[in-house]
């Protein structure tokens, strides 16, 4: 999760971002759906950073992999990444992540029985709609603040002076450690594109809700972006490569 490398063409980075959220939906949502009667919240929060892992590995030499629109707003407000390119980047992460809850319907479908809307389809909620039943303060702040050292872990690991090859490895296992803490709380979101991609599919207490997995995650790492560079330092290198 870097700035993009110019020598791909606009429709590589954004098939690239679409199909790097697509896989983090399939595996992160699908495992909630399809196993998480087997596995438990720590095999979801596994099956989360494991997506983010493999897809910065696969996805990320080309679109820089950020998968998720809140990190394309950190990355830009930290001036990692141009300002102009996060509407495209979003749109295309919303589409593969509202392609891949679309498929997910269709493969739990195949199960008698199974209603989307009665079973939540791994969409985040506060109220009676949190795992743990916390309330909509709760899951503000936990969605800000997880979010917001989410970027600040992917504004390290991406750094020029950040030790070569290993951006991929701790990204997955900080998106991890917040599953492991937050999927009680919300069902964790930290990234719009993730909670739309299900939401669309799970009825409409599921989309009356989701504008705060939408807002939380921006304004986190947006926070994240901002403060980066004042608390622990700016990468001129990394900072000029946005200009």
């Amino acid at each position: 999760m870097s700035t993009t490398t110019p020598v791909f063409t606009t429709s590589q980075r954004l098939t690239a971002e679409a199909l790097g959220t697509f896989w983090l939906v399939l595996g992160g949502c699908g495992t909630a759906v399809l196993a998480g009667d087997q596995v438990g919240f720590a095999g979801v929060a596994l099956a989360f950073g494991l997506t983010v892992l493999t897809g910065a590995y696969a996805f990320g030499p080309v679109s820089g992999g950020h998968f998720n629109p809140a990190v394309s707003v950190g990355l830009a407000t930290a001036r990692r990444f141009p300002w102009k390119d996060v509407p495209a980047y979003a749109a295309a992460q919303v589409v593969g992540a509202t392609v891949a809850g679309a498929l997910l319907l269709a493969i739990a479908s195949g199960k008698p029985g199974f209603d989307a809307v009665a079973s939540g389809f791994a969409t985040n909620g506060y109220g009676d709609r949190s795992p743990g039943g916390h309330g909509f303060w709760a899951v503000v702040v936990t969605e800000v603040v997880l979010t917001a050292f989410f970027l600040f872990v992917i504004l390290g690991a991406s750094s020029k002076r950040a030790a070569v090859g290993f951006s991929g490895l701790a990204i997955g296992l900080a998106l991890t450690l917040i599953h492991l803490v937050s999927i009680p709380v919300s069902n964790t979101s930290v990234n719009p594109a993730r909670s739309l991609g299900v939401a669309w599919f799970a009825g409409g207490d599921a989309l009356s809700q989701v504008w705060v997995f939408i807002l939380a995650p921006v304004v986190g790492a947006a926070i994240a972006g901002l403060a980066h560079a004042a608390l622990l330092g700016d990468d001129e290198e990394d900072a000029a490569d946005a200009q």
